[in-house]
Order: structure tokens, then sequence, then C-alpha cells
């Protein structure tokens, strides 16, 4: 009865004050997505139209609203430019002012997307400072979704609206996520938005909807009813209320840094990824948009080394998900930090992926090198690669990070050379191997990079 008494008194103050109510997304500031049909939506009286007139070209869309209240149209949007506004009439006008045309990326995970350029307490992003001197830029819309969970889908959720870039705004923000935005900004000259929803510490399960998870027993979908039991890792919770009310919004594209928590359930986190993007993609109804990832970094967990299995699903997820693309963390990790302070790294190997594959900068290169085949040659093992046309590179250094093993499946640490057509590995205490690991470790500083310096995902040529 409670719940009824709410859904009513929230109709009443729609039918009272007149005026269209909007998600917390669709405000002054914010960044529309260029050249496409950008989704507005929100809520009005009921059975009743909502005029919606863009300032960019005079025109005027007219939405209709159900019994619930809602209404939903899309605008056509011209090439980046700005300040534009945008009315909504329902009777009672709504102007929403300073918008910009241009680019829009979404960026989730868990907390090394989330961590701020201030960084956390005693971690900090490295060059946060001179971050700082150059951040002010109206050009640089910043939008973020506040920590909230639900065992329903939501209409709203508490944010920090849509902010220019400034020294405020740009040190409570994603590190990776505006240092993505600032490339892109600058290289294309356009605006950009970026609207950031992550929490730390959370497992992908949180973040997928009922629906993509219906193939996956192992994930607890609590009812709508069960808000005492809730905590961030629980199935949906994260999608109900951190990407349902974004759900719609026109972007270029998704960046996601995720993975740590799920490190113990690795055996199907590749599909899980599968699920989530094939979901949202559905959801959002902009086709194979981009997902771009990032492969989690090297840390000193408990010693297990089962963080390579996870590394090893999202690799495999590339073959998964199309329209993907990973950018590899294996040089920029920190043995006793699991937030490692160098996030500029990691933006520019995101923006390598966004401006080689959706920006036109043709023959790009943005992916490290990718194990491809071996070939056992005595008691030699050579091994070929993808991603590495012009050869490998190892800065003048001993490679350290390559086991080999014969039948008995017992690995030594082995002797890697570089070599014309890929890496030749050895050991005097394997006469007849059979197989070889590289980085097989939770903690390691990445060694083997393509001649254009990206650095190799770890990988083995077992299924052990």
């Amino acid at each position: 009865m409670k719940k009824i008494w709410i859904g009513l008194l929230i109709l009443a103050s729609i039918k009272v004050n007149g005026k269209v109510v909007l998600p917390s997304v669709i405000d002054h500031n914010m960044v529309l997505q260029q050249k496409t049909q950008a989704a507005l939506w929100g809520k009005a009286r009921p059975m009743s139209k909502v005029k919606v007139t863009t300032s960019w070209n005079g025109k005027v869309y007219v939405a209709n609203t159900g019994a619930d209240s809602l209404w939903r149209v899309s605008v056509s949007t011209p090439s980046a430019g700005g300040p534009f506004q945008i009315t909504f009439d329902d009777g009672e006008k709504l102007t929403l002012k300073n918008i910009l045309i241009g680019e829009v990326w979404i960026c989730s995970g868990q907390s090394n997307m989330t961590m701020p350029v201030k960084g956390y307490g005693n971690q900090p992003v490295s060059g946060a400072n001179d971050i700082l001197m150059d951040a002010k830029n109206s050009k640089i819309r910043l939008f973020q979704i506040k920590r909230q969970l639900s065992a329903r889908p939501q209409f709203q959720a508490e944010a920090r609206h849509w902010e220019e870039a400034d020294v405020k705004s740009v040190s409570e923000m994603s590190a990776v996520g505006y240092l993505f935005a600032k490339i892109v900004q600058q290289k294309l000259d356009v605006p950009v938005g970026i609207i950031l929803t992550s929490w730390g510490g959370t497992r992908i399960e949180a973040w997928m909807s009922a629906q993509s998870l219906q193939h996956f027993p192992s994930a607890k979908i609590p009812l709508p009813e069960d808000t005492a039991k809730l905590n961030q890792n629980r199935a949906t919770v994260l999608y109900n209320a951190m990407i349902h009310p974004i759900e719609g919004f026109t972007a270029k594209g998704i960046l996601w840094y995720q993975g740590e928590a799920n490190r113990k359930n690795h055996q199907e986190y590749a599909q899980l990824m599968q699920s989530m993007v094939a979901d949202w993609r559905t959801r959002w109804n902009q086709g194979e948009w981009p997902f771009y990832y990032v492969q989690i970094a090297p840390f000193r967990y408990d010693g297990d080394n089962i963080t390579f299995y996870l590394r090893e699903a999202q690799q495999k997820a590339l073959k998964l998900i199309p329209n993907s693309a990973m950018a590899v963390s294996a040089d920029a990790g920190m043995e006793k930090s699991i937030h490692p302070p160098d996030k500029l790294t990691i933006a520019k190997r995101l923006a390598y992926c966004a401006f080689a594959r959706d920006y036109g900068v043709a023959g790009l290169p943005y992916q490290g090198p990718v194990y491809k085949a071996m070939k056992i040659n005595n008691d030699k093992i050579d091994l070929t690669f993808d991603n590495a046309p012009n050869g490998l590179y190892a800065g003048g250094k001993e490679l350290t990070l390559f086991e080999i093993a014969g039948e008995d499946k017992v690995f030594y640490p082995a002797e890697a050379q570089i070599t014309k057509t890929g890496i030749q590995v050895k050991s005097a205490r394997v006469k007849k191997p059979v197989a070889v690991r590289y980085a097989f470790k939770d903690w390691f500083t990445g060694e083997l990079f393509n001649n254009e310096g990206l650095p190799a995902s770890p990988f083995r040529t077992d299924d052990w």
C-alpha cells in the first residue's frame, strides 16, 4: 500500500507542477552524440503530448505519454558544435541550456575505473597536479552517477550533474575516463562528454540485468521485495540503480575496467562479459557499438596465481564480443597497490582503440602481441605472434617471465630469445618440451612488447 501511495504522489506532483520530469542524465550542460538520432525521455502528465524543440535546427518533435507517464523521442543531431538549447513543453516549458554536440563515452567498472584524478587515500594518480593545471576546458563535460543499488530497475539516479571540466570537477572524476576524454577532445577538436557509472570492488554480475543472467545459475538475483539483504555485489543491483537510469542515452561506446572482483569465478567470466555486452547493446538499440576494456593490472594478491585465468578469460572475450578491443596493462601494475598510479598509459591505450577503429586513423597499432602458434624444434619451442608485424622488443633486457614444461606438466624457468619470427624458448631441465607459459603470475612487470611499444598479454600454450 505504501508503494502505491508513493506512485500516486509522484503522478500528482507531475500533474500539479506540469513541467516535464527528466532523468538526471538529461540536463543543462550535457553533451549529445553528434550525427545520430539521440534519445531523450522523461515523464509528464499521463496520456498527454510533450513537444521537444531543438535549437540547432528549430525542429519540433512530439512524444506521447502513456498511462505510466513515460515518454521517449529521438532527435536528429548535427555535426559537433554548440552551445544549444532544448525545450520540453507539455503545457509548461522546461528549457535546458548550454548543450554541446560531440562525442559521448560511457565509463563503467570497479575501482580502477572509479579512481579519481585526486587519487585515493595514500594512493596517488601519477602527474595529478599537472593534469589539474590543464583541467579547465568547457568542451569537456563530466557526469557521475553516485553509488546506489536497487532490487528494481530505476528511472532516476542520484548523480553529480553535468559539469564543465575544471580543477574541481576533474579532481573528482575517473582519471582513466577524463584522460581518455582529453585525448579525444584535443585530437578531434570536438566537445566530449563522459558518463561515469562505477563502484569499487564490485562483481560483473551486479552490473547485469536479470534477463542477461538467466543462463547463469550461479547468479542469485534478489527479489524486488528483498531490499533488506542487498549489497553492491548482489546480481542486478547496480544495473537496476546505476545503468538502467541512463539506458538508451546515445553514446559512441563503452569503456570498461573491471574484473578484480571476479578472480575466483573466472571460469564463466568471458561468457558473463559476452552476455552483459549483448544485453546492453540491445537495450541501447545502437547496434554493435564499441566496447573497449582493460585487462586487469598485475598485483600481488594472495599467491595463488588465479589472476592469470581471469586475464585469460578477458583475452578470450575478444573472440566472443563483436567490435571489442582490449587495453593490456601488463607493464602498468604495482606490486603492493591494486590501484596502480599510471592511469595515462591505460587511457592512451583505450584511445588507440577508438582512433584506430572509430575515428579513422588507418594503420594505427592498438593491440599488443598475441600468442598465435608454437612449433616444437627438438629441445626448443618456437612461438609466433599476431599484432607484431614489425617484430618484438624487450628493451634490451633479458626475458624472465617464460616457463617451459614437458609431458610431466612441471614448468621450469626458461631461456627466451627474440628471433626473426617470434620467440624461441628452451630449458636445460626440459629435454622434450610440450608447453610454454608467459607471465603466469598474479604480479609481474610485462617485458615483451611489439615494436610499437604495446605489451603482450599473458598466455599459455597448454590447457592444463
